[in-house]
């Protein structure tokens, strides 16, 4: 088989499994067994533990184990840690791929960004179309990589050849490739990543937790109207009671279900409250961004839950582009809206916050 036809192969069937990811079940859990499989929220190998296989769909795929097989799916981020290793082959499509750990076979990946870090090992070769494409650790055969953008790094120590097409080309000079470094125009036409046009774009990973998360709000505010106007009343109304005890609620909770699973009874238990804890943190992000599109509303004086999920959701994805200020917004926003998330349900557990329901608006089971 010619090498483009095998790449574009490749392509295609990293190109499908990012549409799976898209138009899959869109559930949040914590998934980990001998063989994982399906479709969840997060897919995690914990450090320490060991499984066959890795075959999902999901938010977010972690590896800080080992993978005796094949690490197969798509994610908006698939990440090998620097303690993780798949002992088989990496076929995956993704937002952002980063290769911290090792890997025994060969990894076929699309791609909005890939990274293989200088703690970063693949035994095989790497054959990678992206949005931009960083390989500064050591691959043992040949790469294939096609991009906007490629950086071979100065701790790059490339055993075969390196063939490459990019917009924008850079090579350490301390970087080490045996079989030569190649440009090779026709990786762009065959692979399926076009310039300017990529299938698996640079802005991936954002547009898919946009989606989700809009989707979730959706949900909510159709099914539970009422209650998710509540949870966005009392971030307005106490910022400060909501984020502390958000912040309560996200340190204590895993230190409670640890306790619960010292004990083997409890250990069923604690599974299922780790899957109701990761869903809480994923509604409680929604109800924060929702919340925080409805104070600016009230403040504009034009109010609309539909146009506050939408503000919140795109503002707070637009914002997390930004270094540091991102991430502190994220977390700022998770603890107000998990904050009024328990408050809310305690006060409906307490019967605080009974009001007359009219027609015409659909009745909320507590």
């Amino acid at each position: 088989m010619s090498l483009s036809s095998s790449t574009a192969r490749r392509r295609r069937l990293a190109v499908a499994l990012a549409l799976v990811a898209l138009l899959s079940p869109l559930a949040a859990g914590l998934a980990t067994a001998q063989s994982v499989q399906g479709a969840s929220g997060t897919i995690v190998v914990d450090e320490g533990e060991t499984v066959d296989r890795v075959e999902g769909v999901a938010g977010t795929i972690v590896v800080h184990g080992t993978v005796e097989g094949d690490l197969s799916g798509a994610a908006g981020l698939i990440r090998i840690a620097e303690t993780g290793r798949v002992d088989g082959n990496v076929q995956v499509a993704a937002g952002t791929v980063v290769v911290d750990g090792a890997v025994g076979g060969n990894a076929e990946l699309g791609a909005g960004s890939f990274e293989l870090t200088e703690t970063g090992r693949i035994d095989g070769s790497l054959d990678a179309g992206a949005g931009s494409i960083s390989v500064d650790g050591a691959v043992g055969g040949d790469v294939r990589a096609a991009a906007d953008s490629v950086v071979i790094g100065p701790n790059a120590d490339v055993g075969g050849e390196f063939r490459y097409d990019a917009g924008t080309f850079t090579q350490s000079p301390d970087a080490t490739v045996a079989g030569g470094v190649v440009e090779d125009t026709s990786l762009r036409g065959d692979t399926g990543v076009g310039f300017g046009g990529d299938l698996v774009p640079l802005w991936f990973g954002s547009a898919y937790g946009v989606a989700v998360n809009l989707v979730l709000g959706a949900v909510l505010l159709l099914a539970f109207p009422r209650f998710s106007d509540d949870v966005a009343d009392r971030v307005s109304e106490g910022p400060l009671a909501s984020g502390g005890v958000g912040l309560l609620a996200l340190i204590a909770t895993p230190i409670f279900l640890a306790l619960v699973a010292i004990t083997i009874v409890g250990i069923p238990l604690a599974l299922v409250g780790i899957v109701a804890y990761v869903v809480a943190l994923w509604i409680g992000s929604v109800y924060g961004r929702y919340a925080l599109g409805s104070w600016v509303l009230d403040r504009l004086d034009s109010p609309n839950r539909w146009v506050a999920l939408l503000l919140g959701v795109v503002g707070v994805a637009l914002i997390g582009l930004v270094p540091w200020i991102g991430e502190l917004v994220d977390l700022l926003v998770l603890l107000l809206g998990l904050g009024a998330l328990a408050l809310a349900l305690w006060g409906r557990y307490r019967g605080r916050d009974d009001a007359i329901v009219s027609d015409s608006d659909p009745v909320e089971m507590d």
